[in-house]
């Protein structure tokens, strides 16, 4: 549910790009910023990232034990939690103006549209009823554990809390990306 989430929040955003600036190319992805080796997890450059940073679960959510107090767990009660999602410019130096640009455009397009429902998002996943996203605003100290966790410079970016995904066990199922064919001659 998280990525078809996210994936679905990049398509949006991609869309949004391609008819405001008229470009062909998808320019957000879902990628993390730097790989367990130290490299740059994505391929190319002019790219805005999308990054899960932290998980949590939703504190207000009604939860097993009817209020206050401890939660009682039951592993088949639906689950709400909130993603952390940063956006992350990856540009060439000689084009950083154009990072700056398109985090204005991410600001100004989640500040247009920062609710995402069955109604006006048709390709939201099933068992999404609506996501809701918040700018967050990090100060110097948080950008800076930010950064310094995922193993990274600091690049032009932005954060977001993306709230209440439900988690229920019934509607959950595996994801299988497609299968491309090989050209082996075969």
């Amino acid at each position: 549910m998280i990525y078809e989430s996210l994936t679905c929040l990049a398509d949006e955003i991609n869309d949004y790009f391609r008819q405001k600036l008229k470009i062909n190319e998808d320019k957000v992805v879902l990628s993390a910023i730097i790989n367990q080796d130290g490299t740059v997890a994505i391929q190319g450059e002019n790219k805005v990232i999308i990054t899960l940073i932290n998980v949590e679960k939703e504190p207000t959510a009604i939860n097993a034990s009817g209020g206050g107090g401890r939660t009682l767990s039951n592993s088949s009660s639906p689950m709400s939690i909130n993603l952390y999602v940063l956006f992350a410019s990856y540009f060439s130096s000689a084009n950083y103006p154009e990072a700056v640009r398109f985090i204005s455009f991410i600001i100004s397009f989640l500040q247009e549209r920062s609710v995402f429902s069955q109604s006006n998002t048709p390709r939201l996943p099933a068992g999404v009823d609506k996501i809701t996203l918040e700018l967050e605003s990090m100060g110097f100290e948080k950008l800076n554990n930010i950064w310094g966790m995922l193993g990274a410079k600091y690049l032009p970016s932005v954060v977001y809390k993306m709230r209440m995904l439900t988690f229920d066990t019934s509607v959950m199922r595996e994801y299988r990306p497609p299968i491309s064919q090989a050209s082996d001659g075969k």
